[in-house]
């Protein structure tokens, strides 16, 4: 991964307002990293959407644009263009995953809000299953092209494309945390029935630390739906409902984050372009 360590004189000095946010954020989303809540990655994708939005000011610089234009530099910024386009892509997989979930999710709430009883609620879940089959099948996938990305990352001697290239990793690594995050931990499944019961029956169950760092709000309703296909008892409807309100709760948060760090990429992506074809 490129440094900031070597400054030329084509972008503002390291003590430059831009330079030097950028930096700031860079390094708060690496020390973030290891986290894996939605609450974390809610932070983490406010933090990316202010670096991007750094990134789209320097990029706005004539220095900067002059850097760009560069010959010598149109290598790197060709595979940074296609770069920026596998993130939207990604992008757009997690926004996919994230509503497809959701709908799932609301669907079985308004089936017990209207109480229709064991048999329709069941066979909706089982819907619901299905579908999050498919959502990690694509979330595999584009995890698959994020490795692949970074496979293909090569270092800069410029300092503009140097600096896109530690965007680049750094949005790679976040999107990579919330995809995992949303098509949750591959141990779900191997949960205890105890653990899964006694989850249900303890409504109001003080929560430990530990697992407050450990919470996945999505896994948490699908391993508690899981567990109502095996049992079809509806004894405990309350709680069920209680983790399917969180879930949605946490998906429209990320949705919402997300969508926002979606707009900014673009607008880099079409800044850089602009560049490159005045």
């Amino acid at each position: 991964m490129a440094s900031f360590h070597a400054r030329s004189n084509s972008l503002p000095s390291r003590q430059h307002p831009l330079t030097s946010q950028i930096e700031e954020n860079l390094n708060r989303l690496r020390s973030s990293q290891s986290a894996s809540t939605s609450s974390s990655l809610g932070q983490q994708l406010n933090c990316l959407q202010d670096l991007h939005d750094y990134v789209d000011m320097l990029l706005q610089l004539p220095l900067t644009q002059h850097a760009l234009a560069q010959e010598q530099q149109r290598k790197c910024v060709d595979e940074l263009l296609d770069g920026s386009l596998v993130l939207l892509d990604v992008c757009n997989t997690a926004k996919d995953a994230l509503l497809q979930t959701k709908e799932c999710t609301q669907e079985i709430q308004s089936i017990l809000r209207r109480r229709r009883g064991v048999e329709g609620l069941a066979s909706e879940v089982r819907k619901y299953l299905t579908s999050r089959k498919a959502v990690k099948k694509a979330i595999c996938k584009a995890l698959k092209n994020l490795k692949h990305l970074e496979t293909k990352r090569s270092t800069s001697s410029f300092e503009v494309t140097g600096i896109l290239r530690e965007v680049e990793a750094v949005t790679c690594s976040v999107l990579e945390s919330l995809l995992s995050f949303v098509s949750g931990p591959e141990s779900e499944s191997k949960l205890s029935r105890w653990s899964l019961v006694s989850k249900l029956m303890h409504q109001k169950k003080v929560t430990s630390v530990e697992d407050e760092e450990n919470t996945n709000e999505i896994a948490n309703a699908e391993a508690t739906l899981r567990s109502f296909v095996k049992s079809e008892n509806i004894k405990h409807v309350e709680n069920l409902q209680n983790e399917l309100q969180n879930a949605e709760s946490c998906i429209q948060d990320l949705e919402e984050g997300l969508e926002c760090l979606f707009r900014r990429m673009i607008k880099a992506r079409v800044t850089v372009l602009n560049v490159l074809n005045c």
